[in-house]
């Protein structure tokens, strides 16, 4: 029937995740009642994700947890600001990124543990670097490249890396991105293809380590 929305040829993830909005959008309206229990739901539905995804940004695990609390705590005091065009848990994630990156410049921290592995969905950061040793030693020439790829990552302007991460160390697509960052598609998109000439510039330099 006109003006009814059919949910009859979604898919069980697409199921879950519209769920998944409509539940957050009835906990934020009584969030804004000052009903303690939605905020508790909030939290409890949020806390991992955000510590997951904080700690991508911040090296001092000491701190995460203290950020997390800050980040719900942000969140709570603006959430009649809250913007139901996006889903609950993007808002979210912008206020815990950008309060991190404000830590950050306080702190002047490196960002990202080098044992954390690398990944690139798309490939599109793989780097080809000279592999001169035996079959042996392949295992440790891995770890000194990846030690050195996230060194670079560190190495760039914080408006970078932190994209950068959001990208390859989240897996978030250029619209999510665009969304935490609350940045234009296009100046994303910029700032990828930046970020990664540099690591590639900063990479080719660091071949002599072979």
């Amino acid at each position: 029937m006109p003006g009814i929305t059919s949910h009859n040829n979604e898919t069980q993830q697409e199921k879950r995740s519209r769920q998944n909005r409509e539940e957050d959008y009835r906990l934020v309206e009584k969030a804004k009642l000052n009903e303690q229990h939605a905020f508790t739901r909030l939290m409890e539905k949020y806390r991992v994700p955000l510590e997951f995804h904080i700690a991508k940004i911040v090296r001092d695990k000491e701190m995460i947890e203290d950020l997390v609390q800050e980040a719900f705590l942000k969140a709570f005091d603006n959430i009649h600001s809250f913007d139901t065009t996006y889903a609950f848990s993007t808002w979210l994630y912008r206020i815990a990124t950008n309060h991190s990156i404000d830590y950050l410049r306080k702190k002047k921290m490196q960002t990202l543990s080098i044992d954390e592995p690398v990944r690139a969905k798309d490939g599109e950061m793989k780097i080809e670097l000279p592999d001169n040793d035996s079959e042996a030693d392949r295992e440790i020439i891995q770890q000194q490249r990846e030690n050195i790829i996230l060194k670079a990552i560190d190495s760039l302007p914080e408006k970078y890396s932190v994209i950068i991460k959001l990208r390859h160390m989240d897996d978030k697509s250029y619209q999510e991105i665009s969304e935490i960052m609350d940045l234009p598609l296009g100046t994303v998109k910029a700032h990828i293809f930046r970020a990664r000439e540099l690591l590639n510039k900063y990479l080719i330099d660091k071949r002599g380590s072979f």
